[in-house]
C-alpha cells in the first residue's frame, strides 16, 4: 500500500477532481490518496466522485479554508 499526496490548492472545479482522477488511475487497490483543496465546492464533488468510482472517502475536513480529503483506492 502506497500513500500519495496531491496539492490542488488554488485549482477551481473541475481541476481538483481531474488531478485526483489522474493519480487514482495510476494507483493500486488499497493505496491512500490525500488531497488538499481550496475550492469550496470540492466537498460535494468528492462525495459524488467516490460513489461513482467505488473508491472510499476515508475522511474529509476543513481547516483554515483548506479542505483535506483522504481517499482509499478500491
Amino acid at each position: 500500500m502506497a500513500e500519495k499526496f496531491i496539492n490542488a490548492r488554488g485549482l477551481q472545479c473541475p481541476g481538483p477532481i481531474v488531478e485526483l482522477f489522474k493519480v487514482a488511475k495510476a494507483a493500486d487497490s488499497g493505496d491512500i490518496i490525500t488531497i488538499e483543496v481550496t475550492d469550496c465546492g470540492f466537498s460535494k464533488d468528492i462525495n459524488a466522485w467516490c460513489k461513482k468510482t467505488g473508491n472510499e472517502l476515508v475522511s474529509i475536513n476543513e481547516i483554515d479554508g483548506i479542505i483535506h480529503a483522504v481517499i482509499k483506492k478500491s
